[in-house]
């Protein structure tokens, strides 16, 4: 069988797999970033992980290729440029290390970017030739599909969606700026707004035992789910900004579809229906109506089927 090898790195987890022509997650397996940590660090305990995988697997499903979605991953160079939520300095040649390592052609894309092709070659997105994917994590990412084939750009950098600015003297951001939207609309933006919403809020609710380091957007959108009002309102905030953001994305784009995926999306209605409303109301009058918001219904596990699907584009 025929299969290539997956490697999504996020901020906080990195998650490795072995996937066939169709989609299908033979073997997978997942370990801690450990972000603050150098990239030395990180390459020796992936290459570990991988190595394991891969001795799992029979002779013939060995992979032909690797696919790699990362944080500010630039596909013309192979590197890793500026990272905001990872200690891994200016430029990390990430695609040479791996290919020294294992001897398998690499190929890398923004992480946000290789979550759009995977929606597209095996997820919501078949089908459809222009819809923007806003993967919600520990930071905001976005890939755009125009006309059936992912936006690059003139630096293989088009779509930082999560750095436009929402208020220029909002909250600082990794990157460096004042006020992106990552800083509100990520699991890390409502991590946030929760512990701004404890200081103001009098309701009692059950997040005011939670430290920030270990508060997740879980935990919220079961609060929420609960009817906690302080989980509800920092819900309708992120809500509110996401959706203003988006309808400003559907006037330079005009695209047929945002798909909301990470570890955010996970809150299903609770995001979905204001998300929706907010767009909406900010809308110009010729998008009213037309642009349709989905949650990706992509499982959990399958983070990896969008560097997979990198993978593919060039040896399928």
């Amino acid at each position: 069988m025929n299969t290539v090898l997956a490697i999504d790195i996020g901020g906080t987890y990195t998650k490795i797999g072995i996937v066939d022509k169709n989609g299908g997650i033979l073997d997978s397996a997942v370990f801690s970033t450990k972000s603050k940590e150098p990239f030395a660090i990180y390459l020796k305990e992936l290459i570990s992980n991988i190595k394991q995988l891969l001795g799992s697997l029979n002779t013939q499903d060995k992979p032909m290729a690797i696919g790699i979605g990362a944080p500010n991953a630039n596909s013309l160079t192979g590197k890793v440029e500026n990272p905001p939520n990872l200690n891994w300095g200016k430029e990390t040649p990430i695609v040479k290390a791996i290919n020294e390592a294992l001897g398998l052609p690499v190929y890398i894309a923004n992480d946000a970017n290789a979550s759009a092709l995977g929606e597209l070659r095996f997820g919501l997105g078949q089908g459809m030739r222009n819809f923007v994917v806003l993967t919600l994590g520990t930071g905001l990412g976005s890939g755009i599909i125009v006309n059936g084939e992912l936006l690059l750009g003139e630096h293989a950098q088009a779509g930082e969606i999560g750095h436009v600015n929402v208020d220029p003297n909002g909250r600082y951001c990794n990157c460096g700026l004042q006020g992106c939207l990552e800083t509100y609309a990520s699991v890390t933006g409502i991590k946030r707004t929760v512990f701004e919403l404890i200081a103001e809020m009098r309701e009692a609710s059950p997040l005011r035992s939670i430290s920030f380091e270990d508060l997740t957007g879980e935990a919220i959108a079961k609060a929420a789910l609960e009817g906690d009002a302080l989980a509800i309102r920092a819900f309708d905030i992120t809500a509110e900004i996401l959706g203003r953001k988006m309808a400003d994305t559907v006037a330079h784009l005009d695209p047929e579809a945002f798909i909301l995926a990470g570890g955010l999306s996970k809150a299903g209605d609770i995001l979905l229906k204001p998300v929706k409303a907010s767009m909406e109301k900010n809308l110009f009058v010729a998008y009213k109506g037309k642009i349709k918001v989905y949650l990706s219904d992509a499982p959990r596990d399958a983070a990896i089927l969008g560097p997979a699907a990198l993978a593919w584009s060039y040896v399928s």
